[in-house]
């Protein structure tokens, strides 16, 4: 037990807790508008996939990362406009639509990774973001090291829990929006766009799933596989659910699980418990399913989520 600790009460594994958080904090935020404005968009995964494809292979031609990002914001962009169209303009099943953009999106990465790179022997690689320390702040001892000496991408994560919370909470369109995952008809009599708000929140949900995904292939990794998202796309939606559709609990959420996987990491590599590695593989997950479990049947979702808007019905 002395050495679960130690390997806990160290540094290193609160700043990688970070990075591994970063992510999961970007693309819960980005489903968390979604369906704040009642739309579930179960395309997350595939989007992260295809976003960390394009933000990777752009970095990769034009040397340049914040291209490769903006790519990738772009591409998350594009799909999220998709499911505004299958399930806002069109009223198709939520579900259906979402799982119908996911495997899309993970046929476009898979296809046009093969066309690009064709099959090489070793993995194109990139020269990845780089660490960026603060200056003064990152000489704290301990904290600054923690919270100061990370990717330009964490501080973007952490600093967007808050923007996120106030432009849900604090302006006129964060009113709109929650009034029209509550109660759309209600939203409507009143002079709000339903669709028009519903589009905007799936394209900026889509906007930080992609900087997610760009995370992984550009900066947590220098490289794009297929097995780069990982089932990350899932995770949040569970985090969602656990975060009570709140930003500052879905960080929490994603801190909390991060935290899980740094330990398993670390366990596998310093063998201090025997056992096979797919079981520290399996300990995220497995906690993620007992935790939404536990929060699930006092969770209180949007009135309207899943339910489709038409303005003709009375």
């Amino acid at each position: 037990m002395d050495d679960i600790w130690g390997q806990i009460f160290q540094i290193g594994f609160f700043a990688a807790l970070l990075r591994i958080a970063t992510p999961l904090i970007l693309a819960s935020l980005g489903e968390m508008f979604a369906e704040r404005a009642g739309v579930l968009n179960l395309g997350i995964e595939g989007i992260m996939l295809l976003s960390a494809m394009t933000g990777f292979s752009t970095a990769y031609f034009t040397g340049s990362l914040w291209l490769g990002l903006l790519a990738a914001m772009a591409t998350g962009m594009i799909m999220g406009a998709l499911m505004g169209l299958l399930t806002v303009s069109l009223g198709l099943s939520q579900h259906v639509s979402g799982i119908g953009v996911t495997l899309l999106c993970t046929g476009f990465a898979f296809f046009f990774y093969r066309l690009i790179f064709g099959q090489p022997g070793v993995l194109p690689s990139i020269q990845a973001f780089a660490t960026v320390k603060v200056p003064l702040l990152s000489d704290i001892p301990v904290i600054g090291a923690v919270l100061f000496d990370q990717f330009a991408l964490v501080y973007i994560a952490l600093l967007a829990v808050p923007v996120a919370a106030f432009i849900l909470f604090r302006t006129p369109w964060g009113l709109s929006l929650r009034a029209v995952g509550e109660s759309p008809r209600a939203a409507d009599s009143a002079g709000v766009n339903v669709a028009l708000t519903r589009y905007q929140a799936l394209i900026l949900g889509g906007a930080f799933m992609g900087a997610a995904g760009a995370f992984l292939s550009m900066a947590q990794f220098n490289a794009f596989t297929f097995g780069v998202i990982s089932g990350r796309g899932w995770v949040c939606i569970a985090l969602v659910v656990f975060g009570q559709w709140s930003p500052w609990k879905c960080a929490a959420g994603a801190l909390i699980f991060a935290a899980i996987d740094t330990l398993q990491l670390r366990l596998q590599a310093s063998n201090v418990i025997d056992v096979p590695y797919q079981v520290f593989l399996m300990l995220p997950f497995v906690l993620t399913i007992v935790a939404m479990a536990a929060v699930s049947r006092n969770a209180r979702a949007p009135a309207a989520l899943l339910t489709p808007f038409r303005k003709e019905e009375r």
